[in-house]
C-alpha cells in the first residue's frame, strides 16, 4: 500500500524544488472536475507558491463544470495563494469549426480531430496566463495514460513544463484524493477526458478499466508475454499492449534525424 502522505509531502517538496531551480514565479493547472487534475491542483497549492487554475468549459456537460467549480471553491477556502479564471472557450471552439469548414462533426475522424482540437485549445490558454505571469504549466497526466497506453492529446494535455503525478496509477491517485481530502464527487465520478459533447468516459473510449490496464501494464513491465496466460488475462494482455504500440507516437521523445558527421 503506498504511504500517501510520505508521497504528498515527497511531491510538494519535488515541485517547489523544481519552481525554484526554473527561476520562475508559481505554476497553473487546468481544472477539468476529474481526479487527476483535482489531486495535480491540490499538490502544487500545498507548496504555498502562486497557484493560478483555469476553468475551459468548451460546451462541457454540467456535471463536470460543476465539479470543476466545486473543486476550485475548495482550493480556494484551504490555500490563500490560489487565484482562478474561469475561460470559456467554446465560442474560440465555434469559431475554429468554422475557419477549417467542418462539414460533418460525427465523421469519426472528424470528432477524434476536434476532441483533440479542444484540449489543444486549452494547452495554449494555459501557456498564455503561464506566460504572462512566468508561470510552469503543470501536467495533470497519470502513469497508465502517459505512459502506457498514451491516452493524451499530443501537445494538448500531453503538452506541459512537469508532470507531478506521472509515475503514480489510476489506483493510487486515489489513495492521495482521499487522503488530500478531494470531495466524494469527484473522487466517484466516471474518469473521462472532457473533450466529448455525448460525455463519453475514459473506459468507454479505451474498451477497459483503469484497474485492468494497471494489470496489465505491471504484467508488462515485469515482461510477461501474453502466451503466459490464459481467456480474459489474455485478450487483456493483447489490447494493452496493442495500445500502448500504437502511443509510441506520444510516449518517446521526438525523433531527431542525426546526421552522420562524414556527411556535414
Amino acid at each position: 500500500m503506498m504511504r500517501t502522505k510520505q508521497v504528498i509531502d515527497y511531491v510538494v517538496h519535488w515541485l517547489d524544488d523544481y519552481l525554484e531551480k526554473a527561476g520562475l514565479n508559481g505554476f497553473t493547472v487546468g481544472i477539468s472536475g476529474g481526479i487527476d487534475s483535482a489531486v495535480t491542483s491540490t499538490l502544487v497549492a500545498k507548496t504555498g507558491r502562486p497557484t493560478l487554475v483555469l476553468d475551459m468549459p468548451i460546451d462541457q456537460e454540467i456535471g463536470q463544470v460543476n465539479r470543476a467549480q466545486e473543486h476550485i471553491e475548495f482550493l480556494k477556502a484551504y490555500f490563500s495563494q490560489v487565484d482562478a479564471l474561469r475561460v470559456d472557450l467554446s465560442h474560440v471552439f465555434d469559431v475554429f469549426c468554422q475557419s477549417v469548414q467542418v462539414a460533418d462533426k460525427q465523421n469519426s475522424k472528424t470528432a477524434l480531430a476536434l476532441a483533440n482540437t479542444r484540449s489543444r485549445l486549452r494547452m495554449s490558454t494555459l501557456y498564455y496566463y503561464a506566460g504572462l505571469y512566468d508561470y510552469l504549466v503543470t501536467g495533470t497526466g497519470n502513469k497508465v495514460e502517459d505512459f502506457g497506453v498514451g491516452f493524451f492529446t499530443k501537445y494538448g494535455d500531453g503538452g506541459v513544463d512537469l508532470s507531478p503525478i506521472a509515475d503514480m496509477t489510476k489506483s493510487q491517485v486515489r489513495h492521495l484524493a482521499e487522503t488530500l481530502g478531494i470531495s466524494a464527487s469527484i473522487r466517484q465520478a466516471k474518469p473521462t477526458d472532457g473533450l466529448w459533447e455525448d460525455n463519453r468516459s475514459d473506459e468507454d473510449q479505451l474498451g477497459v478499466s483503469y484497474e485492468d490496464l494497471e494489470w496489465a501494464m505491471d504484467m508488462a513491465d515485469k515482461n510477461h508475454p501474453p502466451e503466459v496466460f490464459e481467456g480474459g488475462r489474455r485478450d487483456l494482455m493483447e489490447k494493452y499492449l496493442k495500445l500502448h504500440r500504437a502511443a509510441q507516437h506520444k510516449i518517446w521523445p521526438i525523433p531527431v534525424c542525426k546526421i552522420p558527421a562524414s556527411l556535414k
